[in-house]
């Protein structure tokens, strides 16, 4: 049996017990002790109490879309999972604002983001459904939806604007790719969540500005830069790491065999499938770093290191002075080590490998959110309209211009109310207002804190925005192909990665080696993989 299809067969199983809860509302989960108080049964469009005229100014909370507001006409509660370490939800100024937006009063049941998932199994066990729940993959929704757990979202089109134009209208395939077999949609996304740029390589410009060494713009001029160095720090490891094997996707963008479904990758010139560990670019690089660690210029502990052992190299002056990882380093390590050495600069870096790309993130996720299929489906669906609306946005991940934010003379978010918080991050915003929690936005506001950049991340943004590869299609796979997705995939991802080491760290590895391995891949599945992402590209190019 499929291993990744082991839970939701559990899940399946409950199933009946689900349905039946589905029909009434329920408290299950509830860790603060509020009530539910459902509207009578919808009838399409004759619920009496969704609100039929616009209130006197329709423009009061901004932009909604298109969405009128309140949702209702009288006091409603439906339910929501969501994951927070923040305490009293249902106290916050989201909650209370949101429910005098909307008319609607949301039952925040929320479980701390460690313990999240093993609730939402509880809950699923109990048959016990929330009216609005998230966490689950597409694949689980659209088994339970099929079966009746959820509503299909599109039966609501016409009263959902907000999710008309950004899913419908704006970006077609979102419906396609997202959809069951039968054409249903029952998971809604998140719109906007990712920064455009959020990791690469990293360098250190003190010490590349010390020895006049210039910033690489090809893979040779990065050897090459790494070769001056070591020669300088004859002790050292110019490239160092403490992604262990995710070296092997981090560096994979630059050498046009990394994507989204790795290590599944879509090869856009030719427009088909591949397999990454076994593709002649894949080679190439594999040749490229073995190169760097026969001659002492990629740490050997890198597929080992520790954030700890990692973060002491690469604070160091004569350690490591290049790496991959998050954008927030750049000023974190700064910070860290400022009043030892005030003169160290950590700096983004320009791609490595051929392509000269780096990794795409889609503008477009799934957090695995749905609407249980009860008599509040109708006011729930049009509550995640409101919240995918640029008023609903500004709500969830900034607040209200002149209650609680402000902007400053940069034209940057603050916060009156947190003037003596050294940082205001987004915990700080959930803490506070109730801002921010898991499985509560669909949608962010990019003059949100969370966007604004230190002038070392900006700039990492304003680098990239021409060298970032274009997005994998987002396939629909049957059943039988996310078994073999499920069966298949993670073994070829570990064999994979176990060769990539050896070929590495074996000085007679070479052609034997590497024929050899491609035959092994060919005997784990890797037909049978690439033949399910080839079937599931032929159906979505033909619809």
């Amino acid at each position: 049996m499929s291993r990744k299809l082991v839970p939701l067969l559990l899940a399946l199983t409950l199933i009946v017990g689900l349905l039946a809860a589905c029909s009434g509302s329920n408290n299950g989960g509830n860790k603060n002790g509020g009530t539910n108080e459902p509207p009578k049964q919808s009838t399409g469009n004759n619920n009496p109490d969704v609100t039929k005229e616009p209130e006197a100014d329709p423009n009061k909370y901004g932009d909604t879309g298109g969405l009128k507001l309140p949702i209702v006409d009288k006091p409603t509660t439906i339910s929501m999972y969501v994951a927070s370490d923040a305490q009293d939800l249902n106290e916050k100024w989201v909650a209370k604002e949101l429910e005098e937006r909307t008319g609607i009063k949301v039952d925040f049941q929320f479980f701390s983001t460690a313990t999240y998932k093993d609730k939402m199994k509880v809950t699923l066990a109990s048959g016990k459904l929330p009216d609005i729940i998230h966490g689950l993959t597409v694949p689980e929704i659209n088994e339970m939806g099929g079966a009746g757990a959820f509503v299909p979202i599109n039966d609501y089109i016409d009263e959902l604007p907000n999710f008309k134009k950004l899913y419908v209208e704006e970006n077609g395939w979102v419906m396609k790719s997202y959809s069951d077999d039968e054409g249903n949609m029952y998971s809604w996304p998140i719109y906007g969540l990712n920064r455009e740029v959020n990791h690469g390589f990293l360098y250190r410009k003190d010490i590349f500005d010390k020895h006049n060494i210039p910033l690489w713009t090809n893979t040779e001029e990065f050897y090459q830069a790494l070769k001056q160095l070591k020669e300088i720090y004859p002790d050292s490891f110019p490239f160092a790491s403490k992604t262990k094997e995710f070296i092997f996707r981090d560096w994979g963008f630059g050498w046009g065999v990394s994507g989204e479904n790795y290590p599944m990758n879509f090869d856009d010139a030719a427009h088909q499938w591949e397999y990454s560990f076994t593709q002649p670019e894949f080679r190439e690089m594999l040749d490229f770093m073995k190169k760097l660690y026969q001659e002492g210029l990629l740490d050997p502990e890198f597929l080992t290191d520790t954030s700890a052992s990692w973060s002491a190299k690469m604070t160091a002056n004569d350690k490591a002075f290049v790496t991959f990882d998050w954008i927030g380093r750049l000023d974190l390590f700064y910070n860290q080590i400022k009043d030892q050495n005030p003169d160290y600069n950590l700096r983004y870096a320009n791609p490595v490998g051929p392509q000269n790309t780096i990794r795409s993130l889609p503008k477009i996720t799934m957090f695995g959110h749905a609407v249980a299929n009860n008599k509040n489906k109708e006011v729930a669906l049009k509550l995640l309209d409101y919240l995918t609306s640029p008023s609903g946005a500004e709500l969830m991940t900034i607040g209200e211009e002149g209650d609680n934010y402000e902007f400053d003379a940069n034209g940057k978010v603050s916060y009156p109310e947190l003037k003596d918080v050294e940082l205001i991050e987004i915990k700080a915003l959930e803490e506070k207002y109730g801002m921010w929690v898991q499985g509560a936005y669909v949608r962010t506001d990019h003059r949100s804190v969370y966007y604004n950049f230190t002038e070392k991340e900006q700039e990492a943004q304003d680098m990239m925005k021409e060298m970032k590869q274009p997005l994998d299609p987002v396939l629909k796979f049957t059943d039988e192909e996310n078994s073999t997705i499920a069966d298949v995939a993670t073994e070829l991802l570990k064999a994979g990665e176990e060769f990539s080491s050896k070929y590495i760290f074996t000085a007679s590895y070479g052609d034997k080696e590497w024929e050899a391995w491609k035959a092994k891949a060919k005997s784990l599945g890797e037909d049978d993989l690439v033949g399910a992402y080839t079937d599931a590209q032929a159906r979505f190019d033909s619809e």
